[in-house]
């Protein structure tokens, strides 16, 4: 990717334009990280960048960006699928007002990459570079200052800034946690003042970068400081609603809701799977609702199907898709059954453990018990089962079908379903095996009244 984002600056240097590195490949190459993706800027308008590359995407040409993509020799078979393969070149401008709070209502080109950077969120991100001279980084924001000191500093005036995208707000927070930084004290202030209008930002830019934080390493880090600036309450209220609900101390003595689902969230790895996360981050959030004290213990009667309901309302409402909703949604529902693992039937362990992704469960497990009493002995017990146990045995060819019962003059209806999942228990404890030590045994226990 830098070399073809260099090659991009390279021909438009020789079309006579002004053209560099800018944005957070800047920033992490100067922090000595490996950028995830290059943006380049300019002088040349979006149509002269289309006339200068053969294939082109106007995906923002109003804004002045145009996607140069990479050509198919170049790419690299080990990135994954969804990688942008394209160099998003964006034209030097600067903006009008937004009115929507995320676009600008007009833009107004420029020659000067000093008047570009004054538009863009945060002085670490507001660095250019040159790749054809050795890397040379241009700073007109003070952006090197803030990232030899570790700061988190809105470029000119903070409110102005969040004003134009509200969703800044939570970019401010992602990257003070992703990279151990302090947010600057009149860029904190403005978040604080400013919190009502992320509820302005659509659902699904909001979910994604709160996925960012559950999912970059420093996820603690991201909704400790979410809950210090107010945005938590904001965004993801049933969450905020964790803090001060007191738990049972014999079972969890690290602290209330809230500190245990922090320090679940501090050990996920960096690069979980947004849905791991999601459902580390609520797999008690029915706790809140369901809590009372009884005259044993503390006790959240019915929190798994009370949480199960509110994820379903988060997933919806953060508008993710059915098939991580009912991922993230599986995991909550789940999370209490490995308490029973020991006593369960070897037909029920067996359905258990072909739940989808069931290493997200077992993880999930391993840091609930890691974040609570610490006792991670049936952790080790279901993960060493699920070793021993083939795929086979574990979704075996059903030996009967329907039409078997049919045959045998069964009338079609609802125990249909009785006696086939009976027969399926059955053969994952491992006592039948062919199809006529099935239809002996539905025989015997499901005779037909005549």
């Amino acid at each position: 990717m830098r070399e073809f984002a260099t090659s991009i600056v390279r021909e438009l240097r020789q079309h006579g334009f002004q053209a560099y590195f800018a944005g957070g490949c800047v920033r992490d190459t100067v922090l000595g990280l490996e950028p995830s993706d290059y943006d380049v800027t300019t002088d040349a308008t979006p149509q002269q960048v289309m006339r200068i590359f053969r294939k082109t995407y106007a995906v923002g040409a109003q804004f002045g960006v145009v996607l140069v993509p990479m050509p198919d020799d170049l790419r690299s078979p080990s990135l994954p699928p969804e990688h942008p393969h394209a160099i998003e070149v964006a034209t030097f401008r600067s903006d009008g007002i937004y009115s929507d709070g995320r676009h600008p209502d007009s833009v107004q080109y420029s020659k000067s990459p000093q008047e570009d950077v004054q538009r863009r969120d945060f002085t670490i991100n507001g660095l250019l570079m040159d790749p054809l001279d050795g890397d040379c980084v241009l700073d007109f924001v003070g952006g090197k200052e803030d990232l030899a000191n570790g700061v988190i500093r809105a470029i000119r005036e903070p409110g102005l800034r969040f004003r134009e995208d509200k969703l800044r707000m939570l970019r401010a927070v992602r990257f003070s946690a992703r990279f151990g930084y302090v947010i600057e004290p009149k860029t904190f202030a403005a978040i604080q003042e400013l919190t009502p209008e992320i509820n302005q930002v659509s659902r699904e830019r909001v979910r994604d970068e709160l996925s960012k934080m559950l999912t970059e390493g420093h996820a603690r880090a991201a909704f400790e400081l979410l809950d210090q600036t107010g945005l938590l309450v904001r965004v993801l209220p049933e969450v905020d609603r964790m803090h001060g609900v007191e738990q049972p101390p014999q079972y969890h003595p690290e602290g209330d809701v809230w500190i245990h689902t922090m320090l679940m969230l501090e050990k996920l790895w960096p690069g979980s799977s947004r849905t791991l996360a999601w459902g580390t981050l609520l797999h008690d959030v029915g706790k809140p609702p369901t809590f009372r004290i009884a005259p044993d213990r503390i006790r959240f009667d019915g929190h798994v199907e009370v949480g199960v309901r509110m994820t379903e309302e988060i997933c919806r409402r953060l508008h993710f898709s059915g098939e991580e909703t009912a991922q993230i949604v599986a995991l909550v529902a789940n999370h209490m059954r490995f308490g029973d693992a020991g006593r369960m039937k070897e037909s029920t362990l067996k359905r258990f453990m072909r739940l989808p992704k069931f290493d997200e469960h077992l993880e999930l497990h391993r840091l609930d018990c890691l974040s609570s009493h610490g006792d991670l002995s049936l952790y080790h017990f279901v993960r060493g089962r699920r070793l021993e146990v083939s795929e086979e045995e574990i979704r075996p060819k059903l030996l009967l079908s329907g039409n078997d019962l049919i045959e045998m003059g069964y009338s079609p209806g609802p125990q249909f379903r009785d006696i086939l999942s009976s027969v399926e228990d059955a053969q994952l404890e491992g006592s039948l095996h062919t199809r006529d030590e099935a239809l002996s045994f539905v025989a015997s226990e499901f005779p037909i009244r005549r």
